[in-house]
């Protein structure tokens, strides 16, 4: 694939530069929907800053001529991150099941192992988190009896940064069939948790390596994805993959719209055209927007503390 250039997402107000880089994992039906996601969210929460976005997916995964042809000119390989000068990373999507299984598991934990110092932070979000904790500590995330699917409020139990204007519960889409348990996470500091118990968000940050960020959610996706994936889920029923019929989405859909579908059942062209006139309820898209200035806003500040020792180590030197 060819180099490509950044995408300005913020104002040009901040003279120093936020280079995030995007890890797109997601397969060919899902790619462009979350580099959308994530571009949007990022561009709503830049404010002055100068945020750059840069493109990047593994070479292991398996893809379309179609899908190749349109990220070529927009997507680098992963390979080049070394060398892209990005100060913060995104990774998404790792694949359902055991991550070591997946085609590109050995690029993804150089990744990792990259970007403890490569980075001044690193968002994994989704399965790829998940995928992250089994390599760095050998935690495996555990099968759930049923799939957690929809918006539920994530109550923070830690006061962070990550955190600031925040109310003190947030709701966050879930959309996942595993979960890594809180006593699994010795190494770690549990930052959110969902009513059920079940962890949302965590951090690990050992001195002097970048501060990674495991988020079990998808606050970025946008108001249409619960929807899909609901469809989507209700398609593998129909192919005989899942024993049962999918659950709705549960604090997504109005009660009128969830009415409907419970009525529709199993009904995959009914439940389709429900969904397709639902107006979902987006009432996490202010708290991710909050989450995520607040990252860019700390990445920021780091950089600059950077910046400064930098130049003051520098200035030692030179005098010595």
């Amino acid at each position: 694939m060819s180099r490509v250039e950044n995408f300005l997402l913020g104002g040009r107000h901040n003279r120093t530069a936020v280079h995030v880089g995007l890890v797109n994992n997601m397969p060919d039906a899902d790619m462009r929907a979350t580099e959308l996601q994530f571009a949007k969210l990022l561009k709503d929460s830049a404010g002055a800053l100068d945020v750059r976005l840069r493109l990047f997916s593994f070479r292991g995964i398996a893809r379309s001529e179609q899908a190749r042809s349109r990220m070529d000119g927009f997507y680098d390989d992963a390979e080049f991150l070394q060398a892209a000068s990005i100060d913060a990373l995104i990774v998404t999507g790792a694949g359902e099941g055991d991550p070591r299984l997946q085609p590109h598991w050995q690029e993804l934990t150089q990744l990792i192992d990259w970007a403890e110092t490569g980075t001044l932070s690193t968002i994994f979000s989704g399965p790829a988190a998940q995928a992250a904790v089994l390599h760095l500590d050998g935690i495996a995330a555990r099968a759930l009896p049923r799939k957690l699917a929809g918006v539920f409020p994530a109550m923070r139990v830690e006061d962070d940064p990550l955190f600031f204007s925040q109310t003190l519960t947030m709701p966050v889409p879930h959309g996942r069939s595993h979960d890594i348990p809180e006593e699994d996470l010795g190494n770690y500091r549990v930052l959110s948790r969902l009513a059920n118990g079940q962890v949302d968000s965590f951090t690990r940050e050992p001195a002097g390596r970048s501060r990674f960020v495991f988020l079990q959610g998808h606050p970025e996706y946008d108001g249409a994805t619960l929807g899909r994936e609901y469809l989507r889920d209700l398609e593998r029923f129909h192919g005989g993959e899942t024993p049962e019929p999918p659950a709705v989405p549960e604090n997504y859909f109005d009660r009128a719209t969830e009415n409907r579908l419970a009525e529709a059942g199993a009904d995959l062209a009914r439940a389709g055209e429900i969904v397709s006139q639902a107006l979902p309820l987006q009432s996490w898209r202010l708290h991710t927007g909050r989450l995520f200035a607040n990252w860019l806003t700390l990445v920021a500040a780091a950089k600059s503390r950077r910046a400064t020792s930098l130049g003051v180590h520098t200035r030692k030197w030179a005098s010595s």
